[in-house]
């Protein structure tokens, strides 16, 4: 695997890093992460498809970027890819609501599903898209069980709308799905959240799809409220700071869901993902250090699956963490480098959703609020 990076910022590049050999017009695959107001103005599409003739491009907007050990703003972070040994195939499906989700999963699956499919990366819209629907299909159709991980794009803290785009310029409503091929190429993931529970667990009594309507037969938003206390006066962006833990059943590993939306009159919340009845919930606040630490955690999960140093890594980190985090959002991903070492590649975003299995073997599921890592590497 031989990899290029750079970064568009005050409108010019700047060479960040390069592999010893690479050549642009051998790479297979192109991502490249940045603010939706400079990817709507600037071109990108078009400057990175004459630089990289034969690669598939994939563009995505963000809450932050990763690179260089740090977190920034207004940048598009480029990240080019010629792998040695393995193969891709990309397809980009259209959605325009929610409800298309799964079918939309289903699409990927048919697309890409092959006997040598050894992972899949999905890159997809964070405002139309329902991740917990889109991942089911994909954990139900593909043949063969492989690592599945990504994130749904970003729009800094404005929640207007996100943009995906495969070799074209990035639009409302894509999905894109990246499918790896072969033997050769080494994949580790890991996502942990570190946030604090409080409160009583409690039962979801009434929700439709993604909109919780009842805890414990009382209106949702209300009892949130109560939670929150002074916060409530700052809804709906202080509900980033305030996720749900959430148990579909009571055997289940804990989720974490953040909230997009309140609706006063329903007294009700839309959440990033599923929140079927009958699911159990606790109310969760931030725990900075834990925060941190769950960043190394993350990055130690990915880790402990190669048998040697990867060479790329991707985090994807949620908009509520960096909003919480503040000044300190840099440091989650410099626990992250210190686990990396100084030979992997980094680059990653800050999103409206994060996908990975929880752990090793397990389910691909949509988790909010978490830091998820997948780092690849060739034998």
């Amino acid at each position: 695997m031989k990899l290029n990076q750079s970064v568009f910022k005050d409108h010019s590049w700047t060479f960040i890093s390069e592999t010893a050999g690479f050549l642009a017009d051998n790479a297979q695959l192109v991502l490249a992460f940045g603010e939706r107001f400079l990817l709507e103005k600037s071109a990108i599409y078009d400057q990175l498809r004459a630089q990289y003739p034969k690669a598939d491009i994939v563009i995505n907007s963000t809450a932050g970027e990763i690179y260089l050990d740090k977190v920034h703003d207004g940048s598009v972070i480029v990240t080019a890819i010629e792998f040695d040994k393995t193969r891709i195939r990309t397809v980009q499906i259209d959605v325009s609501k929610h409800t298309e989700s799964y079918a939309a999963g289903e699409k990927i699956a048919r697309a890409l599903d092959e006997p040598d499919l050894a992972a899949l990366f999905l890159i997809s819209d964070g405002s139309w898209v329902n991740g917990s629907d889109l991942i089911e299909a994909l954990n139900q159709l593909l043949k063969h069980p492989v690592p599945i991980s990504g994130g749904l794009a970003g729009d800094a803290a404005r929640f207007e709308r996100t943009v995906v785009g495969l070799n074209q310029n990035p639009a409302a409503g894509k999905i894109v799905g990246i499918g790896f091929y072969g033997q050769d190429l080494k994949i580790g993931h890991g996502s942990m959240g570190g946030w604090d529970v409080f409160g009583p667990e409690r039962e979801v009594t009434k929700a439709e799809y993604n909109v919780l309507y009842q805890i414990d037969d009382k209106h949702a938003l209300d009892l949130y409220k109560d939670y929150l206390g002074k916060y409530a006066e700052s809804l709906p962006a202080a509900a980033l700071l305030f996720p749900l833990s959430m148990r579909v059943t009571a055997d289940s590993e804990p989720l974490v869901r953040t909230i997009l939306a309140i609706d006063e009159e329903a007294k009700s919340m839309t959440f990033a993902g599923d929140m079927p009845e009958k699911a159990l919930i606790r109310f969760m606040t931030a725990n900075f250090d834990r925060l941190i630490d769950a960043s190394a955690v993350a990055a130690q999960t990915s880790m402990a699956q190669l048998n040697f140093a990867p060479e790329l890594a991707i985090l994807i980190s949620c908009v509520g963490r960096k909003l919480v985090l503040g000044q300190r959002t840099e440091e989650e991903v410099e626990a992250a480098r210190e686990i990396f070492g100084t030979d992997a590649v980094m680059t990653g975003f800050y999103s409206y959703g994060e996908i990975s299995p929880l752990q090793s073997n397990a389910r691909c599921e949509l988790h909010n609020q978490t830091m998820t890592v997948t780092v690849f590497s060739e034998n």
